[in-house]
């Protein structure tokens, strides 16, 4: 009779051990946790292994191997990337780079 009360208690335990972590595990994920479930998902369908996996989890986290359109920027960031790369082309330096990059990103984003 001591058995079965003390299995039962001790089911009893865990079994609200498990509530516990069903509750932590319906919180909503942050993005970095998001990205890693991601990056994890597309390594093990590429079954990457040891240091192939590291390294691609390691790009895939900084969002370097990630598609187009995982990569979000914001406007802002965008409208520098292009002023930026503009002011690259035309080989603008000093003074005229400052000029060149503060009238272009004064300029609306369209």
């Amino acid at each position: 009779m001591k058995t079965v009360l003390m299995t039962v208690l001790l089911a009893g335990v865990v079994g609200i051990g498990m509530v516990g972590s069903a509750s932590a595990a319906d919180k909503a994920m942050t993005p970095q946790q998001q990205r890693m479930t991601t990056c994890n998902q597309q390594a093990t369908s590429q079954t990457l292994k040891g240091d192939e996996r590291k390294t691609y989890m390691s790009n895939c986290l900084k969002n370097s191997q990630s598609a187009p359109a995982e990569k979000s920027l914001t406007p802002q960031q965008q409208k520098m990337k292009e002023c930026n790369a503009e002011a690259g082309k035309q080989t603008l330096s000093g003074d005229a780079r400052k000029t060149f990059m503060s009238n272009c990103l004064k300029k609306q984003v369209k």
